[in-house]
């Protein structure tokens, strides 16, 4: 599998890394969310600018993600506007969310962005055009919080994200049962296993969990924890989700 390299942080190899998201409504909680980060051991910290009141300005978001550099200092920062069809808070229009995260990629403002699948190819290309140019990994990524697709069709989303050029293949969706899951961590396994690319993946809510903790064994690369805030449902907090993970990767 190819890894991605983000600030000496691997991701796709070993364990499956940590990311941990900031959901912050203003900048005195953006400011907090981030202190509240200090001397905890996670890898990545996935800035969810969707929450944040200010994200129609771009200055707004440029002075937000100055102070969580300055507060981060060299913590890998995923930015990520997610949309409310795919679970987030807030909805923009196409030729502004190509420019936010134009942005933020030239402007060094984050070190990996997230793009979701479902923008359309045309906005997914030119976000990812934008990016690379800046030597800015992309995750291309899809949610469904109403559903598990089938089998076929997760992978399928997989592996389009990757002809779309993603860096790194993200899917997140709701399961309803037991076999939900196991089809969720089964496409997970088969491209992992075919892809040159890192694969993301967790099948959402309390009876999801298992596969936030999984990643490992079968070959998502990173998961998702949390210090007091969480972005998605089935978030448990770091200290336990790292406790899980170190043991499953004793050989």
């Amino acid at each position: 599998m190819k890894e991605v390299c983000i600030k000496g942080c691997s991701i796709g190899t070993g364990l499956p890394k940590i990311c941990v998201p900031i959901v912050a409504h203003t900048m005195r909680e953006l400011f907090a969310q981030a202190r509240a980060t200090n001397n905890k051991t996670f890898d990545i910290v996935e800035w969810r600018v969707d929450w944040f009141e200010g994200f129609d300005d771009p200055e707004m978001v440029r002075r937000a993600a100055r102070v969580l550099r300055g507060i981060l200092d060299e913590k890998p920062i995923l930015f990520t506007f997610r949309s409310k069809k795919e679970g987030g808070e807030a909805e923009v229009d196409p030729a502004y969310y190509v420019e936010l995260n134009r942005i933020a990629a030239a402007e060094g403002l984050a070190d990996m962005i997230d793009v979701e699948l479902f923008s359309g190819d045309a906005v997914v290309r030119q976000i990812v055009e934008h990016a690379h140019a800046a030597g800015v990994p992309v995750i291309v990524s899809s949610h469904d919080f109403e559903q598990t697709p089938p089998h076929d069709e997760l992978v399928a989303r997989l592996r389009r994200a990757e002809q779309l050029g993603g860096d790194i293949l993200k899917i997140a969706v709701m399961p309803r049962d037991s076999r939900d899951v196991l089809n969720l961590l089964g496409a997970t396994e088969e491209v992992s296993r075919t892809s040159e690319h890192p694969v993301v993946s967790m099948s959402m809510g309390q009876l999801g969990i298992i596969s936030r903790l999984s990643g490992e064994i079968f070959g998502s690369a990173m998961t998702f924890g949390t210090i007091g805030y969480a972005s998605a449902p089935g978030q448990i907090g770091i200290e336990p989700l790292r406790a899980v993970l170190e043991l499953l990767h004793q050989k």
